[in-house]
């Protein structure tokens, strides 16, 4: 019988299943991280993050210190159009494309803060059913509009057998909650433009009609012309050139009466027409070029009469841009090709103005050829990056070094006026925790360090990893009174006699352990967990991808059996009588006398290739 659903939702062949992901830890790849040698300003951001390996894997890894933290997420994810990309394999079958994005977004969902936004970019072959996906996600309340982006004018088409022009395409964008607020684009102050201010000394060298109009020209060094604050008696400076010299009355007049005139009143001269505009004046004045090989001149408008100037009010988010120039000459942008699906950075920059603010945290899942942690970069906010394909270094690591360096003259480098600075940290995903051994048997990996499997283990069981420098059995805390402590050793009861006495009363601990020699009832304070036997069946363990690519997809990893239990229970001592799984206890045992921390039989960890499977 099919389960009943009680709302409005899209259904697809296998949407009820999920995976359980194992959340890794990240592995800093010291050697890709990179730094400026210098701040070039107090604003230099240089701990984002550059992430190798599954997107999904790693949206899991990040979750537990990221949750609720992200501004603006922006993903490009494979359009699923049947097209082969040349760094993706962009056709897969719809409901497995729904099911992979559906996970993806689910976790992006949960890192993003209360006042976030989510923008997904797609195009109309899979967009319609996205839609519906984000609505069910996120809620169909938090739908705030569809930006519809121009990609390539009409006369460039990609076939030309197609019957229909694919020209647009969207960035579906969704609020975390209501109190998202995007960035309005922002007028000026009503008089922030009139805020130059002429005054003359003596009397004018000249007075002519020009066109029936009264002209007075001031020689050079007879005016001069300040700028100050804007104020309602202010002027505005116009060029008078272009389509200005056709437009208006100002513009007709500088083109039939002034040019040319530098040569009887010479260079620099000003001149106050009389009859010209419709401002607080009777006069307007004009000044022509200042330089022998110049020809333009300017003219100062006041504000009009009997009209309102605009009083720095904002106003709403374009639905649609025309953004066909810079698709189609994105191509060398950040110094890297990347065909088929690179955005230009003028996209990013409309996306991150309106959804994002300095200082921010950017997410980009899909990141391609590196566009959105280059933009966020030059535009001062934090980024993290997630990027499975070899690219990442070919294209990515190296964008960025010249983004820091300075080096990268394109995209919106200009027009940010970005001059370097900053850095990255570069991860990659570490391996699986757990694995099969030549006898069959779940183990953890051999790969693992001490230090390694006390952070896996924090974050399986929900701590935070901080180990304590000065007592051995702290490798993390979920509060200041709950702590854990990981070990691949074979526990005796004097010594978790002697933790329990150090822990005391006032807190409690989970102990990870190959074993344990003793019953967890004598100890109020601790829970008792063996290792792997209390994660088995936590996660899909040795699962390294789970990426869009239909074909990379492995066959489902088989559930540890019970011939793998039996074989795990085995490796611990027969005198382990306790049970592998403890409750936390809900009371506490008296107060035990306490002891000093150090223990020469109990070290840190146990050797990962002696003894015991941990």
């Amino acid at each position: 019988m099919t389960a009943k659903h009680t709302r409005l939702e899209l259904t697809w062949i296998g949407k009820d299943e999920r995976p359980r992901l194992e959340p890794r830890i990240l592995l800093e790849d010291t050697e890709l991280s990179y730094h400026a040698e210098k701040r070039v300003s107090d604003e230099d951001i240089f701990d984002n993050m550059l992430i190798h390996g599954d997107n999904l894997l790693a949206l899991s890894a990040l979750e537990q210190g990221y949750a609720g933290k992200v501004k603006c997420i922006y993903i490009d994810p494979p359009y699923n159009t049947g097209s082969a990309f040349e760094f993706y394999e962009d056709n897969l079958e719809h409901s497995t494309w729904l099911s992979l994005m559906r996970d993806r977004l689910q976790v992006l969902s949960r890192l993003l803060r209360a006042d976030g936004f989510l923008c997904c970019h797609i195009d109309d072959s899979e967009g319609h059913y996205l839609k519906v996906l984000l609505d069910e996600i996120f809620g169909r309340k938090n739908y705030l509009a569809t930006l519809y982006i121009r990609v390539r004018y009409s006369k460039k088409t990609l076939k030309q057998d197609m019957d229909f022009h694919r020209e647009v395409e969207y960035v579906h964008v969704y609020q975390k909650s209501a109190d998202a607020r995007p960035n309005k684009d922002r007028s000026s102050s009503g008089y922030d433009k009139f805020c130059y201010y002429i005054s003359t000394t003596g009397e004018p060298s000249k007075e002519l009609s020009m066109g029936g109009k009264r002209v007075e020209i001031f020689a050079p060094g007879s005016y001069e012309i300040s700028k100050g604050e804007g104020s309602e008696n202010g002027l505005k400076e116009i060029w008078a050139t272009g389509t200005i010299l056709d437009g208006n009355s100002s513009g007709r007049f500088f083109r039939d009466y002034l040019t040319g005139r530098a040569n009887e009143d010479g260079l620099g001269a000003l001149y106050r027409v009389y009859g010209v505009g419709d401002d607080h004046l009777p006069y307007r004045y004009f000044t022509g070029p200042k330089r022998q090989t110049a020809t333009k001149g300017k003219y100062f408008q006041g504000i009009p009469a009997g009209k309102d100037v605009e009083d720095g009010s904002t106003s709403p988010v374009l639905g649609l841009f025309d953004l066909a120039g810079p698709f189609g000459n994105c191509r060398h942008e950040g110094g890297v090709e990347f065909r088929s699906g690179k955005k230009p950075e003028a996209l990013l920059q409309i996306i991150l103005k309106h959804f994002s603010s300095p200082g921010d945290i950017v997410l980009d899942s899909f990141a391609g050829s590196g566009t959105t942690g280059a933009v966020a970069h030059k535009m001062k906010r934090r980024w993290i990056m997630i990027e499975l394909g070899d690219h990442y270094l070919t294209h990515i690591v190296p964008r960025l070094r010249s983004v820091v360096q300075a080096m990268d003259a394109t995209g919106i480098t200009d027009s940010v006026s970005w001059r370097g600075g900053g850095g990255f940290r570069t991860y990659r995903l570490a391996p699986s925790l757990l694995e099969i051994d030549k006898w069959g048997n779940w183990v953890v990996s051999k790969q693992y360090k001490p230090e390694m499997l006390a952070e896996a283990m924090c974050k399986l069981e929900g701590f935070r990893y901080a180990p304590d420098p000065d007592v051995f059995w702290i490798h993390g805390q979920s509060t200041e009174t709950d702590l854990i402590y990981v070990t691949t050793q074979n526990l005796s009861q004097e010594q978790l006699q002697f933790i329990s006495d150090q822990v005391g009363d006032e807190r409690t601990l989970l102990i990870c352990c190959s074993a344990f020699r003793a019953k967890p009832e004598d100890f109020a304070n601790l829970t008792l967990k063996k290792i792997p036997q209390a994660v088995l069946h936590r996660c899909e363990w040795g699962r390294d991808d789970y990426s869009l690519n239909v074909n990379a997809l492995p066959d489902r990893e088989p559930e540890p059996d019970q011939r793998h239990e039996e074989s795990a229970e085995s490796m611990a001592s027969a005198e382990d009588t306790a049970e592998a799984v403890t409750p936390r206890p809900t009371t506490r045992r008296g107060r035990r006398r306490r002891r000093s921390s150090t223990m020469q039989d109990l070290p840190l960890f146990a050797n990962l290739d002696q003894g015991g499977d941990a």
